[in-house]
């Protein structure tokens, strides 16, 4: 039996009543601390209420969605689910509902090629409509080195410059849309195509900045995991391959310089709320913390490893690669019990 909507509880105003009819309620839907979500009825037909809240920057979030999902609407076949309607004042969306499915063991090609879909739904005439990507400052390359000297690593004046670099590059405008937290569970397979959700830290940037989530393993996410090579390279292609096909051009960033840029970032180490409290790579130092499948400093050994890889002899992170093969050994020697991360599990979805 549905059962009525309660107006309290699913917050659908009368414009909104207006333009979809009454909703009747199907049942929570499990979300983050950060917003409110029902699977509802409006005239038999099922949709999501999503309701954002939480925090001074609610607003901010909400128009970031909402402003995102538009953009990428421009996808065919879609990328995102329809906006049905939105209640700005009270934070409200309402959106198409997606009937996912599992997704098969190649999920991460077919997320790849979604990725690549959605970053390139904006263009340079979408400059202002969202805010641009901040990546690492100087303040977290100094952080950074500051985990390498605690862990008995110097840095010579040449890795210094390369940070530099490093951060001057990945600050650089772009203008590909980019999710935001494009982590496992935000992506939904529904009609044989991928479609992504909850956008509420859509910005413009550039797009290997979240390809790297392959490789680095989904940075900003609970269920950090470590795809296995093949996989993973297969996945990385199909998103070139898709990229090229929708813009008829090269990405713009560099793979390696997004890895690096995941790593130095003490604040991947947390989930959300925390971000921006502490130097958080000074703390791995002092105790290791846990959050969904691993550690931060199993993370960190993560992390360091994909970058000392990526950044051998002759290209131009040659002098923190040497660093990274450094600190990875040292890790090791300081850190003996801190676990990797786990290869991904079969995954399951819910409606």
């Amino acid at each position: 039996m549905i059962a009525e909507a309660d107006p309290p509880r699913v917050p659908v105003g009368t414009r909104l009543r207006d333009e979809l009819g009454p909703p009747r309620i199907v049942r929570r839907l499990g979300s983050s601390p950060r917003s409110l979500v029902w699977l509802v009825e409006f005239a038999g037909s099922p949709a999501i209420v999503k309701q954002v809240t939480g925090g001074p920057d609610a607003a901010d979030r909400f128009t970031r969605e909402v402003t995102a999902l538009r953009l990428a609407a421009r996808a065919r076949p879609p990328v995102v689910p329809e906006v049905l309607g939105t209640d700005r004042e009270a934070g409200v969306m309402v959106l198409e509902h997606l009937a996912s499915r599992r997704p098969g063991r190649d999920w991460a090609v077919g997320y790849a090629r979604g990725l690549a879909r959605l970053h390139a739904t904006t263009t340079e005439r979408d400059a202002g409509l969202l805010p641009g990507h901040a990546g690492p400052g100087a303040q977290d390359a100094a952080g950074f080195l500051n985990l390498a000297g605690q862990l008995g690593i110097r840095a010579t004046p040449l890795v210094e410059a390369e940070l530099d670099g490093l951060c001057g590059r990945l600050r650089a405008p772009g203008s590909a849309l980019l999710h935001g937290d494009p982590c496992p569970g935000n992506d939904l397979y529904a009609g044989g195509q991928v479609r992504f959700v909850d956008l509420e830290q859509a910005c413009l940037g550039d797009g290997v900045v979240e390809l790297a989530y392959l490789r680095i393993g989904f940075p900003t996410c609970w269920c950090v995991t470590r795809l296995p090579g093949p996989a993973r390279d297969e996945a990385e292609l199909a998103y070139l391959e898709q990229w090229r096909a929708e813009t008829g051009r090269e990405p713009d960033g560099d793979l390696a310089d997004a890895c690096a840029g995941w790593l130095i970032q003490g604040d991947a180490l947390v989930e959300r709320a925390f971000r921006g409290q502490a130097d958080h790579l000074a703390l791995a130092v002092q105790h290791d913390w846990h959050w969904g499948t691993t550690g931060a400093r199993g993370r960190l050994l993560h992390r360091t490893a994909v970058v000392a890889e990526r950044t051998g002899p002759g290209t131009r992170l040659a002098h923190l690669g040497r660093l990274c093969r450094e600190l990875l050994d040292s890790m090791r020697r300081h850190w003996p019990e801190a676990a990797g991360l786990p290869l991904p599990a079969v995954r399951t979805l819910t409606s």
